[in-house]
């Protein structure tokens, strides 16, 4: 492998850290107070959004997990990414308009925020801040993880720099990460947005013919070989089977609504109109970023299979290794410049809204004033909730990124779907069902995932915790005493 590729690609990775250290400082001084902080000032465009929106879903979730799924499991993670595009529209029927009108009336700077508006319980607010930041911890962990290889992948293979270790590969992106999140906050994270989204639209096109022309025969040589290898790898239902796909359909068609650091940047928007223009773009570009992820995973099987190339030490490696080898190093240096934007801004929003549950939420569910100046110790505690996730990070570098995306995925659905997408559609929904709602499916998912549990059938676990939810939601309000609704919260629901 040419040294001089690697060296224009860890070109491209400082210039973007670099940046990302201006953009912070730029947006530390349009950060004015908390609701500059966590909800951008309520002033985002409809273009703006739908990139942020569809960014923060991509992250390196997708870009490094995504074909290490792919390469390992063949067909089947077809299932867990496309879902993701029948799952906007779900959220925009849910959401797209109501989020936006409760977060104005209500003045709320977080979803605990509307949780306690909409259910007049204190106790709602509690539960949802805990459920979010465990989900933060989690996904956030995700992140730092898919930046650490990315980073760690593209140093050490490059002659002029030392070698580095995968715990200094977390703890250099970190540092760029945590500095780039406490200087700018939110605003930071969604005017990135705007710049990485527009990198992955193009380079995931060009990435996806890249893929094809890396193996001979293209689509039908990647087909004959997979299929010669393993026919189910390249069946409908891939490795996984049926069930276990169907069950990721659920999980990510479903979950979609409930993730905080997508469906928070509803309620930033300048006006509810936008809505119409703001989900179906997001949608659109989500799809068309797929083709990054398929493009890459298929071709490095195949190219492996015909012993072409060597086997990766892990699937995780996959994306880097194929970028590296096989695209032109400008456009290597240029997507994976863009995979840094793309983890950054979500890793922002992520530590955006957990620490929102900290210093905002939980002082409020219990009664008490903790923080006096909520804008200096939420910056304060960005540096704390980014430790615990680095921590998170470097004790689950077993794990593969898809794998333990899914599971903050499946955390954050399984809360907030019910109590949030189904609570601000349905007069009916109760505090209790609420709260019990979530209680059972958070004890659930951590006992199923620590507890390294087997469900039979390839069943996702996060498909049991969000099936769970949805059944104490339902029930526990239809056989309850109808609530009692404010008048307002009556009129929003009806609009």
């Amino acid at each position: 492998m040419e040294d001089y590729r690697n060296s224009i690609t860890v070109l491209f990775v400082i210039i973007y850290m670099v940046l990302c250290i201006i953009i912070g400082l730029w947006a530390m001084k349009r950060t004015k107070n908390t609701e500059d902080f966590f909800m951008a000032g309520r002033k985002l465009g409809f273009f703006i959004t739908a990139m942020a929106m569809f960014s923060s879903l991509m992250s390196g979730f997708g870009f490094v997990g995504g074909p290490g799924l792919i390469y390992r499991m063949g067909s089947s993670a077809f299932w867990m990414f496309m879902s993701v595009t029948m799952g906007f529209l779900i959220m925009g029927v849910l959401l797209g308009k109501r989020i936006r009108l409760f977060g104005e009336f209500t003045k709320s700077v977080s979803l605990p925020d509307l949780a306690a508006a909409r259910y007049k319980n204190e106790t709602t607010r509690l539960l949802m801040s805990i459920a979010i930041i465990l989900g933060v911890i989690g996904y956030l962990g995700t992140q730092i993880m898919a930046m650490a290889i990315v980073l760690q992948s593209v140093i050490n293979n490059v002659d002029w720099i030392p070698n580095i270790s995968s715990t200094a590969s977390i703890l250099i992106s970190s540092s760029v990460l945590v500095f780039y999140c406490v200087t700018g906050g939110i605003i930071a994270s969604v005017y990135t947005d705007v710049v990485q989204g527009t990198i992955m639209l193009i380079s995931a096109i060009l990435i996806f013919f890249t893929a094809l022309a890396a193996v001979d025969g293209g689509l039908s040589g990647i087909a004959t070989t997979m299929f010669l290898d393993d026919p189910e790898s390249i069946g409908s239902f891939g490795t996984l089977g049926m069930i276990g796909c169907l069950s990721w359909y659920f999980v990510f068609a479903v979950g979609v609504s409930g993730q905080p650091h997508l469906i928070t940047k509803l309620m930033m928007t300048r006006n509810v109109s936008q809505n119409k223009q703001t989900v179906p773009l997001s949608m659109i570009s989500y799809g068309i970023s797929t083709l990054l992820i398929i493009g890459i995973g298929l071709a490095m099987r195949t190219l492996v299979l015909q012993g072409i190339h060597p086997s990766p030490a892990k699937a995780d490696d996959v994306a880097a290794l194929f970028l590296q080898s096989y695209a032109h190093p400008i456009l290597a240096g240029v997507v994976i410049a863009g995979l840094f934007a793309a983890v950054m801004s979500t890793a922002d929003a992520f530590l955006n809204i957990g620490v929102a549950a900290i210093v905002h939420d939980i002082p409020k569910a219990i009664g008490r004033t903790l923080f006096k100046n909520e804008l200096y110790w939420s910056r304060i505690m960005t540096i704390i909730l980014a430790a615990v996730a680095i921590i998170f990070a470097i004790y689950s570098s077993k794990e593969m990124v898809a794998l333990l995306g899914a599971f903050g995925f499946s955390t954050f659905a399984a809360a907030i779907v019910p109590t949030i997408a189904i609570g601000l559609n349905w007069k009916r929904a109760t505090a209790t069902a609420a709260n019990v709602a979530m209680a059972v499916s958070l004890t659930l998912i951590f006992f199923l995932q620590l507890g390294n549990i087997n469900i039979p059938y390839g069943i996702d676990k996060g498909a049991i915790a969000i099936l769970v939810s949805l059944v104490l939601f339902f029930s526990i309000s239809f056989f309850s005493k109808p609530p009692k609704i404010d008048p307002y919260i009556d009129e929003l629901m009806d609009l």
